[in-house]
């Protein structure tokens, strides 16, 4: 079930990936380079900062080619896709639990303290999305994105699994997960954003 999710993630990361090179404009080799760095360069991120090596997606042959069909499909059928925004808006809040909970998870067995157990969760969520920013000339949106708990979500999600690995690590996975999913979801409705400074 869980691989399900994963490869499920994997590939909604990269279409979004691949919807941002659409818009912005690329060729086919910019769009499918969007779409994988996307799809697995915060795990891949994750897996280097663990020591596992090389990092597990570039192992993973038949998930790099689904990364690429994905790309084509969105490169040939973007108007549709694009349509689907809503759908993909909570694919991708599926996909950011989950590589959040996972990252968290890999801290943890490479014996990283809380922080170290954060950060890995963090990037394993948003690196991909952060690499597809810097890639198409944006400051990354987790900087600066209002009304919509992103990478605070996922920082939150892996202290969770942090806390609650002593009791199971397929509870403090469920939790950790849901934790992100909820307070982007919640987040998102109730408008609530992070401090900004002041004018």
């Amino acid at each position: 079930m869980v691989e399900a999710l994963v490869w499920l993630g994997t590939l909604v990361f990269a279409a979004t990936g691949a919807l941002k090179g659409v818009e912005k404009g690329f060729d086919l080799l910019g769009v499918l380079v969007l779409a994988t760095v996307t799809a697995v360069g915060g795990g891949s991120i994750r897996d280097v900062l663990v020591g596992t090596l090389p990092p597990t997606a570039l192992r993973n042959e038949p998930l790099l080619w689904s990364v690429v069909l994905v790309g084509l499909l969105v490169f040939r059928f973007h108007p549709r896709v694009q349509a689907l925004g809503p759908l993909i808006y909570y694919l991708d809040t599926l996909g950011l639990g989950l590589f959040a909970a996972l990252g968290a998870e890999r801290g943890l067995q490479a014996g990283l303290g809380p922080f170290g157990v954060a950060l890995a969760g963090t990037l394993s969520g948003v690196g991909g999305g952060v690499l597809r920013d810097v890639l198409s000339g944006e400051v990354p949106g987790i900087l600066y994105r209002a009304g919509d708990l992103y990478a605070s979500a996922a920082l939150l999600g892996a202290w969770v699994v942090y806390l609650a690995y002593p009791l199971g690590p397929g509870l403090a996975l469920f939790l950790g997960a849901g934790t992100t999913m909820a307070l982007r979801l919640f987040g998102r409705r109730l408008g609530l954003r992070l401090p900004t400074p002041r004018e």
